[in-house]
């Protein structure tokens, strides 16, 4: 708790920030070599309607960089991200210039220019001498406090790095550098800045390259030291297991060799271990196949490489939670989105088991003597929120759903993370109440993983289990006393839908959407989905036909027509200091979800069942037809939600849930037999 605070001066959900200053109308890049253009890009497609000044000293690097843009547009238009019109908004309103002054009007300006100090203090000298009081002025680098850049700057408090990671237009991790020269409502609203321009931004401390990139850096740098017992390709196939990209296959993206020799060269101050390998100075590019080549790497090689590369990405991950570089949910979360790491270090130590974790740990002590290990118990890395964030606001508890790579989807530890946090704070007098949120604006959260489906595929014993026992959370929320309240900032779906209307109330943002798809699966919702809408607001009984049987999606109006949400808001902080206010209102007079039989409308089986042009499987939507009518009759709410469980349980077992799972899981339509 007191590294957070250390770190975030305000809240960890950057959404939850009020700015103290709009979006900038103009801004700028400096350095248009590798990463600088694509820093750019990201600006140009998070805010076409602002000017963007992209300068350089040289013309050449200028050229390449608008010919990259138009690359990137006419990329984006054939994958259909974004259409003619967006693509050529994105291309108009950029100077490209050699002339420093052009930037005078900028109010952000972000340095992307060569890793070396004395070049980028000079750059910033420059800088200071041109654009106004009220400017912030970031840097890149991927390695060099921020003290060491800006400590001798006239206004160094409006100035930090702001670390991108490759490809920056398309990569959502950024660090923002929190040291002790920065005035704490610019951190805020670099921090704020970030998140809503489409990045997932994480606040680290001040030291040699931060917190993301000591785990890049290293990584690669490990991997070099390996090629004397393995090929480049062979230590990118194994690395692999854990990382969407092989260390050789993404330093020749950037062309990071020289990178990786300065940062760890660098990082030498703190221990000669840390010295780069020697051959990433003879080395221009790595002959290494594309991600996914199939190779034959021996097993005893396969070990060699997964110890030694699993040894430094332990090491380093002690190293930055013991040291307070950045909080463990931040480096779970960012090397996922960031690295592309397929799990977070402490979530592969988590699975691998104490005794596993400590024997590779203890071997790379032996192999490469010098490096940090842990210095606290295992269990101490362990203790954390992994999918959560947590902020106090007006005596609420915002719980704050961060996954925004899987659109806030629900699975078994998320579950488990919000159930802990009611039950921590359910008796603390200082908290009135919750708020549920998702992180940014595009989704509450999109239902459950459905990668935990297919395991209970023909083993209804199995999906009933499973249906209850991701029903303890909606349950504790069903009994307590203190209001929970949804705020929902985007698509609610499934398993999401089912979570916000256990909820005490909802509020939100008026794009909000809500849908139960389940039935396209071949399945229904089945925690609840079929029975708590009916009892909490019967005059939608006929709109939640629809919504359960033919997957329609309803707006936040017409959401808040039938009583289900109770305020729309149009901004995300507006939303949730409406839910605060909710939690005010509910404190003391909770309201229970009816505990008798409920009068529906008739609902009929249609001969050709179809979800606007998807035919659905008539066998799956008669199990559901017959669960809701079943469960409105029940007398009580506990009978209701067992006649949900049983109804998943009994459609998990037709032929629909097996065609409709799969079809989702290879990414193609289903085709429903019956």
């Amino acid at each position: 708790m007191e590294q957070k605070k250390a770190l975030y001066q305000s809240f960890t959900n950057p959404f939850l920030i009020r700015p103290n200053r709009p979006l900038p109308e103009e801004m700028a890049v400096i350095g248009a070599g590798t990463i600088g253009p694509d820093i750019a890009y990201y600006l140009r497609s998070a805010m076409p309607d602002k000017r963007l000044y992209l300068v350089d000293i040289v013309e050449e690097p200028l050229k390449k960089a608008e010919m990259r843009f138009r690359s990137y547009a006419e990329k984006g238009v054939a994958r259909k991200k974004m259409n003619e019109e967006q693509a050529s908004a994105v291309l108009k309103n950029i100077v490209y210039t050699t002339d420093y002054e052009q930037v005078k009007d900028c109010s952000l300006v972000i340095e992307a220019a060569t890793e070396n100090l004395e070049l980028k203090q000079e750059i910033f000298d420059i800088l200071e001498g041109i654009v106004g009081e009220g400017a912030i002025l970031t840097s890149n680098t991927s390695s060099i406090p921020a003290d060491r850049i800006f400590s001798k700057l006239k206004n160094p408090e409006r100035c930090t790095v702001t670390h991108f990671f490759a490809p920056a237009w398309f990569s959502p991790g950024v660090e923002v550098i929190n040291w002790e020269g920065i005035a704490t409502d610019v951190l805020d609203y670099l921090f704020w800045f970030f998140a809503k321009t489409g990045k997932a931004p994480v606040i680290t401390d001040n030291v040699i390259c931060f917190m993301l990139n000591r785990i890049f850096e290293n990584w690669v740098n490990e991997a070099g030291y390996l090629l004397d017992q393995a090929t480049a390709a062979q230590i990118c196939a194994v690395a692999e297991e854990f990382v969407l990209q092989g260390p050789f296959y993404v330093v020749n993206m950037g062309n990071g060799n020289p990178i990786i020799v300065e940062a760890n060269t660098r990082k030498m101050e703190e221990g000669a271990h840390y010295r780069p390998a020697p051959i990433f100075r003879s080395v221009e590019k790595w002959a290494v196949p594309r991600p996914g080549t199939k190779g034959d790497v021996p097993d005893e090689v396969k070990q060699i490489v997964r110890d030694r590369m699993l040894g430094i990405l332990f090491s380093q991950s002690f190293y930055i939670a013991d040291r307070a570089i950045g909080t463990k949910e931040d480096l779970n979360f960012g090397c996922q989105v960031a690295l592309g790491f397929r799990k977070g270090p402490f979530d592969l130590m988590r699975d691998l088991g104490e005794a596993e974790t400590n024997r590779i740990s203890e071997k790379y002590q032996k192999d490469r003597p010098g490096f940090p290990r842990a210095n606290r118990p295992f269990s101490a890395y362990q203790s954390f929120n992994r999918y959560l964030l947590i902020d106090d606001m007006d005596g609420a508890k915002v719980v704050t759903i961060r996954r925004p790579q899987a659109m806030n989807a629900i699975n078994e530890d998320l579950n488990n993370e919000i159930l802990s946090v009611l039950k921590s704070y359910a008796d603390d007098p200082t908290v009135k109440g919750f708020v549920i949120t998702g992180y940014g604006t595009k989704a509450f959260s999109a239902g459950a993983d459905i990668g935990i489906f297919p395991k209970t595929l023909g083993d209804k014993k199995a999906a009933v289990k499973l249906a209850r026992d991701s029903s303890a959370l909606p349950h504790f929320i069903d009994q307590m006393d203190k209001p929970v309240v949804a705020a929902v900032n985007g698509m609610a779906l499934g398993g999401g839908l089912e979570l916000a209307i256990r909820c005490h109330s909802i509020v939100a943002l008026s794009h909000a959407t809500f849908q139960f798809p389940e039935i396209t699966l071949g399945i229904l919702p089945g925690v609840g989905g079929c029975v708590v809408p009916y009892r909490k607001w019967p005059e939608g009984a006929a709109l939640f036909h629809e919504m359960i049987c033919f997957a329609r999606k309803i707006t936040a109006q017409e959401a808040a027509d039938i009583g289900m949400v109770k305020q729309i808001k149009g901004d995300y902080i507006e939303m949730i200091e409406a839910a605060v206010d909710e939690v005010h209102n509910l404190h003391g007079k909770r309201a229970e979800i009816p505990d008798h039989k409920v009068d529906i409308p008739e609902m009929a089986v249609p001969h050709e069942p179809m979800a606007g042009n998807m035919p659905l499987s008539k066998e799956a939507l008669s199990i559901t037809v017959n669960t809701i009518h079943r469960a409105a009759a029940a007398d009580s709410l506990a009978k209701a939600l067992e006649i949900n469980y049983q109804g998943a349980g009994e459609t998990t077992c037709t032929e629909a849930a097996r065609e409709g799972i799969t079809a989702f899981l290879e990414k193609r339509r289903p085709e429903f037999k019956k």
